[in-house]
């Protein structure tokens, strides 16, 4: 058996590894979009709670069964992902970074209120889809609810791995976010690629929002996690896949950890700043992430 200082460590780990996941799936809809498009999309806070809105409407509101409540959230939320790109990004092509950069957190501001103008500012309970009774493994315990995100987002790595290998639009996602020049002269349709990407993005978004809300609260403010999931995203790299994935858990574990050792010592706050103080480290030493490309540039 383990001590029980070795005990309480595992179980953080555990825990953060949990909520390490869920970041990782939204830092996963960042890199989607900036693979393809070159954007960082700043509103993908916001597409998180929205999904995951969309879907206590259905649940909840409109009382769907679960299976067809996540089905039809996912189709919603991927229309909704194609028409911002093709009302909001589209003619925006061809204009600096800057502006682009600019319009997401604009998009940001818009999807944050309507959220609250849909559904008000009040804290809601997400319903609960898996059992709530603990899993004991080793004298550590895991929720239910854990487990399912630490499967879920297995599941996701696997699928788009296989998407972005084996299936069409997956390649031609890969060509584009390459070279979009070359891609337009093989037939390629970057337009229809970009749509693409933000259809996707939004309904992973959308996932990480629902197993989001069902472990903690549904509020128009955990929009936030998507700032979160910024030092998520530069220490994977940002045009890595595998390591926004990596990067989302490791983020999610030191949280945990300053949160249930440091915090207790200075009086809590450790934990909300930890994400950002690992920001700082690896831009000092590693600006391009753990997985991200070097780009030199001779001039």
């Amino acid at each position: 058996m383990l001590s029980e200082g070795l005990t309480n460590f595992f179980q953080l780990c555990l825990s953060g590894f949990a909520v390490g996941c869920i970041y990782a799936i939204v830092a996963l809809g960042f890199v989607i979009i900036y693979k393809a498009t070159d954007v960082f999309n700043f509103a993908q806070g916001e597409l998180m709670t929205l999904g995951a809105f969309i879907c206590y409407l259905f649940i909840v509101q409109l009382h769907v069964p679960i299976f067809w409540a996540f089905l039809l959230t996912f189709i919603a939320t991927a229309l909704i992902g194609m028409i911002i790109e093709e009302m909001f990004l589209r003619p925006m092509v061809g204009e600096p970074i800057l502006s682009v950069i600019m319009i997401t957190v604009g998009l940001s501001v818009l999807l944050k209120g309507i959220i609250g103008l849909s559904w008000g500012y009040m804290i809601k309970e997400f319903p609960n889809f898996v059992s709530e009774d603990p899993i004991y493994i080793a004298g550590m315990v895991i929720s239910p609810l854990h487990l399912t995100t630490i499967i879920v987002t297995a599941i996701l790595i696997v699928v788009f791995a296989l998407f972005f290998k084996f299936s069409k639009m997956g390649i031609a996602m890969r060509a584009v976010a390459s070279d979009q020049d070359a891609s337009l002269l093989m037939g390629i349709s970057v337009r229809k690629i970009f749509g693409l990407s933000w259809s996707i993005s939004a309904v992973v978004a959308c996932i990480g929002g629902i197993l989001l809300s069902s472990i903690t609260i549904l509020h128009p403010s955990s929009s936030f996690v998507g700032i979160k999931v910024f030092p998520a995203v530069v220490l994977g790299g940002m045009d890595s896949i595998i390591g926004a994935i990596l990067g989302g858990i490791i983020i999610g574990i030191v949280e945990n950890i300053a949160g249930g050792y440091i915090d207790p010592i200075v009086g809590g706050g450790v934990k909300e700043i930890s994400a950002f103080v690992v920001l700082l480290a690896i831009m000092m030493i590693r600006p391009y992430g753990l997985f991200g490309k070097e780009e030199i540039e001779r001039v």
